[in-house]
């Protein structure tokens, strides 16, 4: 063998260890907590009835989740990203400067946001507007807004308890989080414009989304089974979860009535509880033939067995869309339909 020919193997057998470095025989998914359960579920459900390993599912929030899926087109980055809000257009346009040029969208089911207490207490009930005044961090006074002065429930409705306001809840990088924001601070914003639109981004008075930063409200990490342990503890204190993990403890905390309405499935699907939202996951294409497994995992996520109306997933919480969404969604998704911009912004 001359020297050349040596040094031609050599690089080869370099070239061939580099790509088996990069190469992967596991699915990888971040994002959401609240659509963790469900996608673990599935995940572990393939493992189990499949020739392929069980994907790792890793907890980051949706927002950090996004992040990890915007890093590019590499298998160093996540196949999936779960999501318990809908994609923004700017991560989207981040994901197409990064290379990522074709995502599907999954839409899976529903689900509420829970405001939870310890399940001894006595039943508490408020509307979105108090929840909002409890929550928010400029609240109006006397016509002026000013940074939120409350502490006790009493103070924003005589009628309500002399409690501690206290929450535990998401932090800034959950989905959970910015879908409270939006369907509750900014809608208390928006219901009074003429005060929030002076300081709410450009203008625009249901974008002010500011939650109060005076301890009042704490974050508590994307571990929300920490946040229910906080809450069966301290019974002053209230939880602010995706509705999975209100029912998968209802034997220990209880949920506030929202504008009259409890959170449970038929609330939750038809709209009429308060802070119901969809939930979603997102699919790198560019990854679909290379990593095994990928669109098989994806079949089984969409699949009747898991999301249809008595599918596996329901069971552990996620409210299922109605027959013919879910039909077209299903559709939609199995022919990995690309995502658009122009979608995004409808």
């Amino acid at each position: 063998m001359t020297k050349f020919v040596k040094m031609l193997v050599v690089a080869a057998i370099i070239t061939l260890g580099a790509s088996m470095a990069h190469a992967r025989d596991q699915i990888k998914i971040v994002g959401s907590s609240t659509v963790y359960p469900f996608s673990s579920y599935v995940a572990e459900e393939l493992g189990a009835t499949t020739q392929f390993k069980s994907p790792v599912v890793e907890s980051t929030g949706s927002g950090g989740g996004h992040k990890l899926f915007g890093n590019g087109v590499g298998l160093d980055t996540p196949d999936i990203t779960n999501s318990s809000r809908r994609m923004k257009a700017s991560e989207f346009e981040g994901d197409v400067a990064a290379g990522i040029t074709e995502i599907t969208e999954a839409l899976i089911g529903y689900d509420g946001i829970a405001v939870a207490q310890n399940g001894e207490n006595a039943p508490f009930s408020i509307t979105k507007d108090e929840l909002a005044l409890a929550t928010m961090d400029m609240v109006p006074v006397n016509g002026k807004l000013v940074k939120n002065p409350y502490t006790t429930w009493d103070q924003i409705n005589p009628a309500l308890p002399k409690r501690k306001i206290l929450f535990y809840g998401p932090p800034t990088s959950s989905g959970t989080r910015d879908a409270f924001a939006e369907m509750v601070i900014g809608h208390f914003a928006k219901s009074n414009k003429d005060l929030y639109s002076a300081i709410a981004p450009k203008g625009k008075a249901d974008k002010y989304e500011a939650v109060r930063q005076d301890g009042v409200y704490v974050p508590a990490g994307e571990n929300d089974n920490l946040i229910v342990q906080k809450l069966t503890k301290d019974k002053d204190a209230f939880g602010i979860f995706g509705y999975s993990f209100l029912e998968e403890n209802s034997d220990r905390i209880s949920g506030a009535k929202i504008d009259g309405v409890s959170p449970d499935p038929e609330t939750i699907a038809s709209g009429k509880y308060p802070i119901s939202r969809s939930l979603f996951f997102y699919i790198k294409k560019a990854h679909l033939d290379k990593v095994p497994g990928l669109k098989e995992y994806v079949e089984l996520f969409m699949s009747d067995k898991m999301i249809g109306p008595r599918g596996l997933l329901k069971r552990i919480g996620l409210v299922p869309l109605a027959d013919g969404l879910r039909k077209q969604v299903q559709k939609d998704v199995l022919s990995y339909k690309n995502l658009t911009l122009e979608d995004l912004k409808k």
